[in-house]
């Protein structure tokens, strides 16, 4: 278990000190995302207790349980941690209301805020900072005076765009004048680097923390991620209507080879089984998925698909059964070959980093004719 900690930062290589470090209040560049049923107080909190930034799902809770997951971080640590956000969410003014009495200092947005949301937060003193997949919208929230994007690539696991990190990255460094944190592709300290070197002010990573030993995820699903090749992921539209790269499982191939009729067919169903699950009125179900048409332009076909997500997830990621749920993952998968702890992990990265940097820095210097 984590505990609060006044954790002093290892000294590295000076370059490793960025922007976001001192709008987050953390040690390192590092953040922890808020994945749906994985991003959990305790791996949160082991994140930010190891310097880095972790950020508290709430895409996956009711309001309630959002509360007591913001209440539980608190008690697992002292440091700075985010709380990730859906954007189009019905009740997410209430949501911001709930991080400013709380006193969050950062509030991360899966899909772009409102721009009055934007304002409130900032208006607060938290730090706001959307997810991008386009330059556009990076150029959007900047103009709403958002403090910081984070950029994911085609790589990256769950919903993604198209355009791989390489190519995504530096259109939006050029682009807007506040610090850019990259996401997708990324799991140790050259990575880093290579995000450094490309104008970022810090990388994000999903899988990568999910392949941990703070993390929630059973450890016969965590083993299935490691069995896996980089070949071994795919996106598809077949699970809620919209791109989202998932492990190749058995599952997964067979709603992709589904008949349109049949997913949907199956999406009515677990739809219903999520209302039996969880409690929520239908008037909920109903009023998220109008949010949802309106935000995100999808047919009532897409919203009907959409009711897959958290089922699949829930039964994945926290049920363990790979037969009846669906395994949001990157392309990184296939790289990672152990289960360190969160602190181990950031502290390997940082590490990796710094004799990256120093590496190179010799390498000039050695190059470089003497003088006289």
């Amino acid at each position: 278990m984590s505990e609060p900690t006044s954790q002093v930062p290892r000294p590295h290589h000076p370059a490793l000190r960025t922007a976001i470090c001192d709008l987050f209040g953390v040690d390192y560049p590092i953040v922890q995302t808020g994945m749906g049923f994985v991003a959990v107080p305790e791996l949160t909190a082991a994140t930010s207790n190891a310097g880095g930034l972790g950020i508290l799902t709430s895409g996956t809770l009711t309001f309630g349980e959002l509360a007591d997951a913001v209440a539980r971080t608190k008690e697992l640590t002292d440091r700075p941690f985010g709380v990730n956000m859906r954007g189009d969410a019905p009740d997410a003014d209430a949501r911001a209301e709930l991080l400013i009495r709380q006193r969050i200092p950062v509030a991360s947005f899966a899909l772009a805020p409102k721009r009055e949301t934007v304002t409130k937060l900032k208006d607060a003193g938290i730090v706001v900072i959307p997810s991008v997949g386009a330059r556009r919208h990076a150029e959007k929230v900047a103009e709403w005076g958002v403090d910081a994007v984070l950029v994911q690539g085609a790589e990256g696991g769950g919903h993604t765009g198209q355009v791989p990190t390489t190519i995504l990255l530096p259109q939006v460094v050029d682009a807007v004048d506040i610090p850019v944190v990259a996401a997708g592709g990324f799991f140790d300290g050259r990575g880093l680097v290579a995000a450094l070197a490309y104008g970022a002010a810090g990388i994000a990573m999903g899988t990568r923390f999910l392949l941990t030993s703070d993390s929630p995820v059973p450890d016969n699903i965590k083993q299935l991620y490691l069995d896996k090749t980089v070949t071994d992921t795919v996106v598809t539209t077949a699970i809620d209507g919209v791109p989202q790269r998932v492990l190749r499982t058995e599952l997964a191939e067979a709603l992709i080879s589904e008949h349109r009729l049949r997913r949907l067919r199956r999406s009515v169903q677990l739809s219903l089984a999520f209302q039996r699950t969880t409690g929520t009125h239908w008037r909920d179900i109903a009023k998220e998925g109008l949010s949802m048409k309106r935000s995100q332009d999808l047919g009532w076909g897409q919203i009907l698909m959409a009711a897959n997500t958290p089922m699949l997830l829930s039964a994945g990621l926290v049920g363990g059964d790979p037969s009846r749920g669906t395994l949001a993952g990157g392309q990184v998968t296939g790289l990672v070959g152990d289960l360190p702890s969160c602190a181990e992990l950031i502290a390997r990265i940082m590490d990796q980093a710094d004799g990256v940097l120093r590496r190179l820095q010799a390498d000039r210097v050695a190059a470089t004719p003497d003088a006289g």
